[in-house]
């Protein structure tokens, strides 16, 4: 992909000082195209915007940038998606204050299949990441791919879920996509990169300022047909992901847990306001009308004997979970399935370190 004519003009327009999105798109319907627009005079950009965005965009061209974009560009698996390409994901065309355009890197043919929000705690406890992950991967075996933050614990779970299963999955990251924030997530963006896909709205070289992480959440909701919150504390920012979803007319899911973690107020929050409990990945695809995979369905038809096997090798001692996986030699997801769905019955508790007990 080279940076052409038409391709700086977008680039150039993007990072105007002071040009929203708004007066951008109030500018490509008046003149058609961005060199247009950078072509017109300073009377017709006013009139047809405002005189901000007129000055915005009769501002210098961002030469270091460009230089920058198209040393980028000669990597093949980079790109620019723009609001005039067959590849923009149409699902944020329906979404508020869409990115006049976005950087992306791996699989961008992703962009435009099936996707589903999965967004949680940065600080998330063991158990969170062992539900996150299996979530990811079963809604990607079913054919949804998982949209995400590439932010530490549950979003790394999901995209690590994400993908294991056969969809992959999809990063919406808040720097410039030279970037890589966290960088204890560098491997996992190298991940997303060649399987997967990473996209970002901010210009390459933008730092991870705080701001800039609530603002491409609307871009996560807008990009799966619903949201699954992990775990959240009350004052975190995937419950702005859950309400800029609502607003979108999204399905809404919260996993429910212990009443005693803080991790798990937003989530009851969410579920009080509406939000629909999630158990399983089943409850979710149920909900979107969506038939489960094959080994899904396998999977499912095994779930009471799997049950048992999980009580009775439980025992009535506490047990932490990797001993309990290891004795029931199951998948971790599928015993972090069964645990949450037997706490949430009052058959065992969870316990300090990690640990299970039988209740009865």
């Amino acid at each position: 992909m080279a940076l052409d004519a038409d391709l700086t003009a977008w680039v150039t327009l993007s990072v105007a000082p002071g040009l929203t999105h708004e007066a951008f798109r109030q500018l490509l319907v008046a003149f058609g195209d961005p060199q247009e627009v950078l072509g017109a005079d300073r009377a017709d950009l006013a009139a047809a915007s405002s005189d901000r965005a007129a000055r915005a965009v009769l501002s210098p061209a961002p030469v270091e940038l460009l230089a920058r974009v198209s040393d980028w560009l000669e990597d093949p698996s980079n790109q620019i998606v723009t609001l005039g390409d067959t590849a923009y994901p149409q699902a944020l065309l329906d979404a508020p204050d869409p990115p006049p355009l976005l950087y992306a890197k791996g699989r961008v043919e992703l962009l435009n299949v099936p996707a589903f929000s999965i967004v949680g705690s940065r600080n998330a406890t063991e158990q969170g990441v062992r539900h996150a992950e299996a979530f990811g991967r079963a809604l990607s075996d079913a054919g949804l791919t998982i949209v995400s933050g590439l932010a530490l614990g549950i979003d790394a779970a999901a995209h690590r879920g994400g993908l294991a299963g056969a969809s992959s999955s999809i990063a919406v990251v808040g720097t410039g996509l030279d970037t890589v924030y966290p960088a204890r997530n560098r491997d996992l963006a190298h991940a997303l990169a060649e399987n997967g896909c990473i996209v970002s709205e901010f210009a390459l070289g933008t730092a991870p300022i705080a701001s800039n992480f609530p603002r491409r959440n609307r871009i996560i909701s807008g990009l799966g047909c619903g949201c699954l919150v992990v775990e959240a504390a009350l004052s975190s920012g995937s419950l702005i992901t859950a309400r800029l979803a609502n607003e979108q007319g999204k399905d809404v899911f919260a996993m429910p847990g212990s009443i005693h973690s803080p991790l798990t107020k937003g989530c009851h929050a969410l579920i009080k306001q509406g939000a629909k409990l999630a158990e399983t990945a089943a409850d979710i695809l149920e909900e979107l009308k969506l038939e489960a995979s094959p080994q899904q369905l396998a999977g499912s038809a095994s779930v009471a004997q799997e049950s048992d096997l999980l009580l009775a090798h439980l025992g009535f001692d506490p047990c932490d979970f990797d001993t309990l996986a290891a004795r029931m030699g199951l998948a971790p997801g599928a015993v972090a399935e069964l645990l949450t769905q037997w706490e949430l019955e009052g058959v065992v508790e969870a316990l300090p370190g990690g640990r299970y007990q039988r209740v009865r």
